[in-house]
């Protein structure tokens, strides 16, 4: 099974999960062209208060992907351009002095709204890039050592230039390891880039998509009653071992020097439930597992340098790893 491909589905208040998930990919469609399964990786992400990071080139829409993501659902966004001179407080916000009042008042960042998108969040220092994990984490930021909770529902989509690595800062292990999914994001098809440049032709403004006809089909309140649902899928034992196997196998693969930590084993169980319930099941399958390992898994391994040399990727290393590892019957 593939999450791209099959139909799946989002519910709220009413239980019509297949409807509303195809009403929201519709909505988002208006304005970007063939991106399902990144829409699908962003839905997953959000139902399990994850947050995503997308990796493609300059140019595939990643930036108007999170923005209609976020009008389809009546979401607050804000976007961060990072670079080498971003400070912490640029993101978080900061005490501010008051001539008026003679005191200071703090100034919320940009990490303050629903959906934030961290633009090339491996062009700035790691001291900025940290200042991401507290909000990830925790879903609060602590200026002059005052907690500051977060919006709710919140998530962070960082992108990242996938060719360009000159002046650039690679995230740490522990950091990616923050990131529920990674999410890669491929240049069109002919057929799709045609119809790119065809709705340009016809006067398409991606800087304006209420004149694109993006419109919201769901808001927090559904979001949240879906939440509850994935919650309330069923997972068997046999499925909690799978799981288990799947990440002790990264762990002794011998093209990795890094395998998939209990916080990934957690992660993929997460996003095996949500894909369950979007697919309309309560409970969880092999297949769902296997649909969802390589997009939780890929950043949260490390290839080895001669593994990397013969062109060995770790989505090559994990699909071997679900083809020898014993499915539950």
């Amino acid at each position: 099974m593939d999450p791209t491909t099959d139909n799946a589905g989002w519910t709220g208040n009413t239980g019509d999960s297949r409807a509303s998930l195809e009403a929201l990919r519709a909505e988002i469609a208006k304005a970007v062209v063939g991106q399902d399964p990144a829409v699908t990786g962003l839905v997953v992400a959000l139902l399990c208060r994850g947050h995503v990071l997308l990796e493609g080139v300059p140019g595939v829409a990643k930036t108007l992907l999170v923005r209609a993501l976020a009008s389809a659902l009546e979401l607050d966004t804000k976007r961060v351009q990072f670079t080498p001179d971003l400070m912490p407080s640029d993101i978080t916000g900061s005490l501010v002095y008051d001539t008026r009042t003679a005191e200071f008042s703090f100034q919320p960042g940009p990490v303050f709204t629903n959906l934030l998108l961290a633009d090339e969040i491996n062009r700035t220092p790691p001291k900025t890039q940290s200042s991401l994990l507290e909000a990830m984490e925790e879903r609060q930021v602590t200026v002059d050592g005052t907690p500051r909770p977060l919006p709710e529902p919140f998530l962070v989509a960082a992108t990242q230039n996938p060719v360009e690595y000159e002046g650039t800062y690679p995230l740490p292990e522990a950091q990616l390891d923050r990131f529920l999914v990674k999410l890669t994001i491929p240049l069109p098809t002919r057929d799709d880039e045609i119809a790119v440049l065809t709705r340009h032709a016809s006067g398409f403004d991606p800087r304006d998509l209420h004149a694109a006809g993006v419109r919201p089909v769901a808001g927090p309140a559904e979001l949240e009653a879906a939440r509850t649902a994935v919650a309330q899928t069923t997972v068997s034992p046999e499925i909690t071992a799978y799981v288990v196997d799947i990440c002790r196998a990264t762990r002794e693969s011998p093209s990795l020097t890094l395998g998939v930590s209990p916080r990934g084993a957690t992660a993929l169980l997460a996003t095996s439930r949500a894909w369950a319930w979007l697919t309309g099941r309560d409970y969880v399958i092999p297949d769902d597992v296997k649909a969802l390992a390589l997009p939780t898994l890929r950043h949260r391994v490390q290839l080895r340098p001669e593994a990397e040399m013969e062109g060995v990727t770790a989505d090559a290393v994990i699909n071997s790893i679900l083809a020898h590892v014993p499915v539950p019957r």
